[in-house]
């Protein structure tokens, strides 16, 4: 799918002169041009509010917010915490609906787009591996907790990348090699400390897996395989309901894979929690 600005591009001769000055603007200023009304980028680019929207439509789009957010999208990995207020759509109103509709959006979204294939060719990878490394950082951290948490119960050879320290990082990954598999979690705004992970387990010829949101993810030149997964919230906090779906999925797979093992351990581990009593009884037992 072409961006807002390849599309610009492509249709540059056909635009009026008002329309290639609105094209001009943006394609030298779109991180500004993201944040501006139609009135505001009209007046920037010397033509009226009507002519911005009928640009947006010329452009294909449905009116001129669905543009602008195609171009907010363009700079969403790189956006500060006060562009991505300004960018977001809060308002007064029921933000609890609102919130939990637009997770219910991203997982649906999710389940449409995700590469069914390469979700196979990941789940084997796995299988595979002689050790899985796991990092995300910030608010992947907790994606990188969860799916550490469940992935030790179905394997003994999974490890949980900390990043309390920057150094940390390289040193728990220094006999990564090449029957490793990292996981790299990261959405936007993108963590450097994932993306110099992902280029250590490459150099040392490791598969990566990357889970991000799109193939514009600074992620993807290192990628074995990757994994695409709308994190997509309201304003500056990141939805994880999408990632978190994602993860559940990815565990059952490699669960399923390995149900004579998992039987085994989970019969063990009630066992363990049974003598020493680690959860509390209902009345009825």
């Amino acid at each position: 799918m072409s961006s807002v600005l390849q599309t610009i591009r492509q249709q540059m001769d056909g635009f009026s002169k008002g329309q290639k000055r609105i094209a001009e603007y943006i394609l030298s200023d779109y991180d500004k041009a993201a944040f501006m009304t139609a009135a505001k980028l009209g007046k920037t680019a010397q033509v009226s509010e009507s002519t911005v929207v009928r640009f947006a439509s010329e452009l294909g789009y449905s009116g001129y917010p669905a543009m602008q957010k195609a171009l907010q999208e363009l700079i969403r990995g790189r956006l500060t915490s006060v562009q991505r207020i300004r960018a977001s759509e809060m308002e007064e109103g029921d933000l609890l609906s609102r919130a939990m509709h637009r997770d219910v959006e991203t997982i649906n979204t999710t389940i449409e787009s995700i590469d069914r294939a390469a979700f196979a060719s990941v789940v084997e990878k796995l299988l595979a591996a002689e050790h899985v490394y796991i990092v995300g950082v910030r608010s992947s951290a907790f994606l990188a907790g969860y799916l550490n948490f469940y992935l030790r119960l179905l394997m003994d050879n999974v490890i949980l990348v900390q990043h309390s320290a920057a150094g940390e990082i390289y040193e728990q990954m220094v006999h990564i090699g090449p029957k490793d598999v990292l996981i790299a979690i990261s959405f936007p705004r993108y963590s450097n400390m994932v993306i110099h992970a992902v280029d250590m387990a490459c150099e040392r010829g490791a598969d990566v897996i990357a889970i991000t949101d799109n193939g514009m993810s600074p992620l993807m030149p290192y990628a074995t395989e990757a994994l695409f997964v709308q994190c997509e919230a309201l304003s500056y906090v990141d939805s994880l309901a999408a990632p978190l779906s994602f993860l559940n999925a990815l565990v059952l797979a490699v669960g399923y894979r390995r149900r004579q093992e998992v039987d085994e351990t989970f019969s063990q581990l009630e066992q363990v929690w049974s003598k020493y009593d680690i959860f509390g009884k209902s009345e009825d037992e």
